[in-house]
């Protein structure tokens, strides 16, 4: 191995080490779009998260069992397509029915219905089926993204974290 790829191999574990938990990341079963979940990434790992991003077009129960397996410490899903908001309170209550996620912070936001209607209306709609946070594209940014992020609690300094850290 060159010494350029060793610092970069030695550069990623250093930064898995002081990761503050693993976030999944995932768009809706009705969603095919991919770059606002790579973004999402993006922003997540700056933010020193390690992320497991499942893509787009995730049925519920894949969603559902790969965050029961990997235990996150959040659940972050994004919509382009405008079915957010339907796809979300179908989604939430399942991830919500399981005793092991049921204190997981979740959150979704993006285009969260395909009408000119008050954003507000389905963001409470979302908030009291079970999400923690609801970033609806008309009306939030990254700034307000991050900074929900960014207040999650830490991991346990130089802990190698997979998944949650409480």
């Amino acid at each position: 191995m060159a010494q350029q790829e060793i610092e970069v191999v030695a550069g990623s574990a250093r930064s898995a080490m002081r990761s503050r938990g693993t976030v999944v990341v995932s768009g809706l079963a009705s969603d095919a779009h991919t770059w606002n979940l790579v973004y999402l990434q993006l922003v997540i790992e700056e933010l020193g998260y390690h992320v497991v991003n499942l893509g787009p077009c995730v049925p519920d129960d894949m969603l559902v069992d790969e965050c029961r397996r990997i235990d996150p410490v959040l659940v972050a899903l994004g919509s382009v397509n405008g079915h957010g908001c339907t796809d979300g309170l179908r989604v939430v209550a399942r991830l919500r029915d399981c005793a092991e996620l049921a204190a997981t912070p979740m959150v979704i936001g993006g285009k969260l219905t395909v009408s000119d209607e008050d954003p507000g209306r389905h963001a409470q709609e979302l908030l009291g089926a079970g999400f923690d946070a609801v970033f609806p594209d008309q009306v939030s940014g990254t700034a307000e993204f991050a900074a929900f992020v960014a207040s999650l609690p830490t991991a346990p300094r130089g802990a190698l974290c997979v998944g949650r850290t409480e």
